[in-house]
């Protein structure tokens, strides 16, 4: 298999390399950034009509944070619809059989019931502060549901819950929750300061899922003769905010206070996925929460001493 991975030097991307290159008889396409600009599309549909993979899998994304999200809107869904069309139709005129595009769970309404079943997408209002990317990512995986609905190509999507591992962004203000806090407690802890102060009132429930194992789940369902059009890759568990800050914290060794600025935004209430359809198929996530933690900060540290971090 001739595999093309769409951002591959991000969290996501990193992962998928690293999980494909364990395959004998897979053969990585890779492009950067600087080499090929998934924003213009005349750039990318020759790009895969000349090189024609067998597989692309979508990991490139404009993401970032609650405050990004909901600072530059029009960004965030200007380049994802973008980057979205351009290699799915891409794809399509250049004759890749199969496509596996990678959404988020944000996709699903804001008050779906928990856990959220692939079912209560399109079922009631967003999450405001990211509904930019999330009409994008919507828009995607319908495209390839449309797509093979209509020529038969084995276009699916799948939807992961919230990631976090190695090559995550540690920027503190425009990154997800869990490197947020790695770094705000590291350098607390560094600095000797005695209290740090976390986002919101701790009460949200989030899920969260190691990104290799989302890699994983990647190799598994390209595997499957006949996916189901989208599906739901997570843990199955979630834990409050708070929960997590405590963890980190611990993860860390912060010994310091935490005090919490409820005049910051929560976002939504809880984000578990009905992981059931996966489930079904034959996986299951295997790394639970303070094991990924550890190995996390552990890869943070790494990258620090690098000069790699990404924030």
């Amino acid at each position: 298999m001739k595999l093309f991975i769409a951002g591959h030097n991000g969290m996501v991307g990193g992962a998928l390399v690293r999980r494909f290159r364990r395959e004998p008889d897979v053969t990585l396409l890779l492009r950067t950034r600087q080499e090929l600009d998934l924003l213009k599309q005349a750039a990318v549909a020759d790009f895969l009509a000349a090189e024609k993979p067998d597989t692309v899998i979508m990991a490139a994304a404009k993401v970032g944070g609650i405050l990004a999200n909901n600072t530059y809107p029009a960004d965030f869904g200007y380049d994802n619809l973008v980057i979205a069309t351009n290699t799915i139709h891409g794809a399509f005129a250049a004759g890749v059989k199969r496509f596996l595009f990678l959404g988020s769970s944000c996709i699903y309404p804001k008050l779906a019931p928990q856990p959220m079943a692939e079912s209560c997408l399109l079922t009631g209002p967003l999450e405001p502060t990211n509904e930019a990317y999330a009409i994008a990512k919507i828009a995607g995986l319908k495209l390839c549901e449309y797509f093979r609905k209509q020529h038969g190509v084995l276009y699916h999507s799948a939807m992961p819950t919230n990631l976090y591992g190695p090559g995550d962004n540690y920027h503190l203000q425009n990154s997800h929750v869990m490197p947020a806090l790695i770094r705000k407690f590291h350098e607390a802890k560094q600095a000797g300061r005695a209290e740090v102060t976390a986002w919101g009132t701790g009460s949200p429930k989030r899920e969260f899922l190691h990104v290799d194992e989302l890699a994983d789940a990647c190799a598994f369902l390209l595997k499957q003769a006949n996916p189901p059009d989208l599906i739901n890759v997570g843990t199955g568990t979630d834990a409050t905010i708070r929960e997590l800050t405590e963890i980190v914290a611990a993860t860390v060794g912060f010994k310091g206070r935490i005090a919490w600025d409820a005049t910051k935004p929560d976002g939504t209430p809880r984000k578990l996925m009905d992981v059931s359809r996966l489930t079904a198929l034959g996986w299951r996530a295997r790394v639970g929460l303070r094991e990924g933690v550890a190995q996390t900060y552990a890869s943070f540290l790494a990258e620090q001493t690098a000069g790699t971090l990404r924030g």
